[in-house]
């Protein structure tokens, strides 16, 4: 069972709601996400210095991302002015799918950007081996390779033991396989990093993280690209909207607020101060049982299925439902 605390960050006064995971370290349940799509690196770094003086402790980032570089800049210098210590930020970055050979010089190459002796969490991003310098996300026949996640995970593993990480884990990995890794690894994954949201509620796969000891933590936890009209199907459902309105709160506040009170961390990404803001505004209110019952009876629809992976003979899976192992 996961053991939600508070934590007192001396330098803000803010508390810090963590869940603590099973290698130790504890991560902070709301984080920034740094996903840096049409951001520039100076937006990237005003927004995690308005994460802080806000109160996150938890920043997401990955090689993928291109972020990086702007998230190190602006925790050292958020750190040279005293704002926070370094030992007070929880820093996520992941393995990107043309680095699944050797993990441990990925991370020291994110370590470099980043500007950190260590990070508190080291992702594999996905459980896909593509071939180095392919144009995401277009798959070609010759860019994929064959995919051996027990010696990625041994990789892995080293990163810990080198001390370059403090906890390892994966994302978007359905439960079967979570349960093929958990075969042979000598240090479970602390976290599984799925899509999650009141559209994509995950519960099979959140039960089975639970019952193996894996915290479960939501990317798009807002919802994820607008849909074929431009909007995002998560903020404009009307349940939600209604819900929102009857608790004086915005939707993202509703939303955020029940991804928390389903057990998991929330990683928002917003280049908004207000936004910002207000998406660390879920802690001292909660949702009714008529709430999480009307969310429990949305439709369930995956945003992001990974289907540009699959179109392809030499991909390790030839479908949709392979690639999640029949859990879409």
């Amino acid at each position: 069972m996961l053991v939600q605390i508070f934590q007192e960050s001396a330098k803000m006064g803010s508390a810090v709601r963590v869940a603590e995971l099973n290698a130790g370290p504890k991560i902070p349940l709301v984080g920034l996400g740094t996903s840096s799509i049409n951001q520039n690196p100076e937006e990237i770094k005003t927004a995690v210095a308005t994460a802080l003086e806000v109160g996150y402790r938890h920043f997401d980032t990955a090689t993928l991302y291109s972020s990086e570089c702007a998230l190190g800049d602006a925790l050292k210098e958020a750190c040279l002015k005293g704002l926070v210590a370094r030992e007070e930020v929880f820093v996520t970055t992941k393995l990107w799918c043309e680095d699944l050979d050797d993990p441990v010089s990925a991370l020291r190459t994110s370590l470099e950007n980043l500007q950190l002796e260590y990070v508190d969490l080291y992702l594999i991003h996905w459980p896909l081996r593509v071939r180095k310098g392919f144009s995401f996300p277009i798959f070609k026949e010759e860019d994929f390779l064959p995919l051996d996640l027990e010696s990625t995970w041994q990789g892995m593993e080293q990163c810990v033991h080198l001390g370059l990480t403090k906890a390892i884990g994966v994302s978007n990995f359905s439960c079967k396989k979570i349960g093929d890794l958990l075969s042979h690894a000598k240090i479970s994954p602390a976290v599984n990093q799925v899509e999650m949201h009141p559209l994509w509620q995950q519960k099979k796969l959140r039960d089975y993280c639970s019952k193996v000891n894996i915290h479960v933590s939501a990317w798009s936890p807002l919802g994820g690209p607008p849909n074929a009209h431009g909007s995002n199907d998560v903020m404009d459902n009307p349940d939600i909207k209604e819900i929102a309105e009857k608790h004086g709160k915005t939707t993202a506040q509703v939303i955020l607020r029940w991804g928390l009170e389903q057990g998991v961390s929330v990683l928002p990404k917003s280049y908004n101060k207000g936004r910002i803001t207000q998406n660390f505004q879920v802690f001292d209110w909660s949702l009714t049982a008529e709430d999480h019952s009307k969310i429990s009876r949305l439709e369930q629809k995956k945003t992001i299925t990974g289907h540009e992976a699959v179109n392809s003979t030499t991909s390790p899976y030839k479908s949709v439902e392979e690639l999640w192992d029949g859990e879409i």
